[in-house]
């Protein structure tokens, strides 16, 4: 079995390839190859990667190549974690919306849009090459934003699912705190990518999410920063991106007091660089673990696993709402638990959702929509009704003025500008 990364140039690609070297029963590779324009980093990364296959006794051939097209060629799966423009490009995503007083992120809000225009047509194009090469090849996208950029590849007609480590990561987190097995926890996560809530938290069938939040509020409030009061009167624990809506303001002053994510990240991606030369280094350095994207190699080879081998388990991925929420289109992308297997992933029935999250997620559907819109189509003013429409923006001044302020920092990526 033959699969391929790209975006393989990555700083997070160790992680992933010590999931796919710790867990090859999941998914026994015979080869991977790793795909990037960067080859200086595509060097670092290959080498570290081989060790990383070596020190672990797997037997797959790990190769890297510049060539997209003689990279996914024969793969039965392609991955996706690209970042169109850089961090430098995402350093912009997250400063200037700041400078109207909202929120500067690279998956949500003005950030966010600028991020999906840039991002959505280079994914389309190497979907299609895919296409062209392996009609039958998966497409795992875990390239942000995951709801926007799935929802492009599905309704373009590719065999596409969507990842994100936010569930992974609760139930990691929620496992440890109750002191059970990952395996043993079963979320019920629902909604958007990135504007989920844990509605319950089943352990052998039994809804323990009152019992986790009664004894252990403290520590899971403080790892969301947001307030143990909130969680009590919600009764169901958001996902950590929710801050941006339930607390943007005081979110905007923090954000404007210290350097940026994309700054902190640059500086960790130097450093692992310089770690990942190493010839002695042969696994994955901790200091990896600030860098982002926890658990997503455990995700990505239970996912990948699941379409190859159609096991039909059920895994929280983002794929086509097909009704599963009433009040969304059917071609919206939810997150959620889904069956997964050779014909990729059907979202199982939900409770109804409460309109304190409902009203929510319909409105941010509605953004998805225009944000697809003018990242396929272009123009200013698909840019501008986007940004109107937006929860966290939503005044015709702010959404004028974000929109000059996108296409000017973005002006180099927007074939139409």
């Amino acid at each position: 079995m033959k699969l391929a990364v790209v975006g393989g140039g990555s700083t997070y690609t160790p992680e992933l390839i010590d999931g796919f070297a710790r867990l090859r029963q999941a998914l026994p590779l015979d080869e991977l190859v790793l795909i990037d324009p960067a080859a200086d980093r595509l060097e670092l990364v290959g080498g570290l990667a081989r060790r990383i296959f070596a020190r672990q006794g797997h037997p797959g051939r790990i190769s890297w190549t510049g060539d997209l097209d003689a990279g996914v060629d024969g793969a039965a799966a392609v991955l996706l974690q690209l970042r169109v423009g850089g961090q430098s490009a995402r350093n912009q995503d997250e400063t200037w919306p700041l400078e109207c007083g909202c929120v500067g992120q690279e998956t949500t809000g003005a950030g966010g849009l600028a991020k999906a225009l840039r991002t959505v047509p280079v994914v389309l194009d190497i979907a299609e090459r895919v296409r062209r090469r392996n009609p039958d090849a998966w497409i795992v996208d875990f390239t942000n934003p995951v709801g926007i950029v799935t929802r492009a590849l599905l309704t373009h007609g590719h065999k596409a699912v969507g990842l994100c480590n936010v569930a992974i990561g609760f139930q990691r987190k929620f496992a440890q705190l109750l002191g059970v097995a990952p395996e043993d926890v079963a979320l019920e996560h629902i909604g958007l990518n990135h504007l989920t809530w844990e509605r319950a938290v089943r352990v052998a069938g039994e809804d323990v999410l009152p019992k986790l939040l009664a004894e252990h509020g403290e520590a899971v409030a403080e790892d969301l920063r947001m307030p143990r009061a909130l969680l009590d009167r919600l009764g169901a624990i958001p996902s950590y991106y929710l801050r941006y809506f339930y607390q943007h303001d005081e979110v905007v002053r923090e954000l404007r007091t210290k350097p940026s994510r994309a700054a902190e990240v640059a500086a960790l991606e130097r450093q692992l660089l310089g770690m990942y030369g190493d010839p002695a280094l042969d696994e994955k350095p901790e200091l990896l673990s600030k860098r982002g994207g926890a658990y997503y190699s455990e995700a990505a080879v239970a996912l990948t696993s699941s379409l190859l081998r159609d096991t039909g388990d059920v895994q929280i991925v983002n794929t086509l709402n097909n009704n599963t929420l009433p009040f969304l289109p059917d071609d919206a992308v939810i997150e959620a638990p889904a069956v997964v297997g050779g014909e990729g992933a059907e979202p199982l029935p939900v409770r109804p959702l409460e309109p304190l999250y409902a009203g929510l997620v319909a409105g941010v559907t509605a953004y998805e929509h225009l944000a697809l819109e003018a990242a396929l189509h272009g123009g200013r003013d698909r840019v501008f009704a986007a940004l109107l429409s937006h929860p966290l923006i939503g005044q015709t001044d702010y959404a004028d003025r974000l929109t000059d302020e996108l296409i000017a920092h973005n002006r180099e990526h927007l074939t139409w500008a």
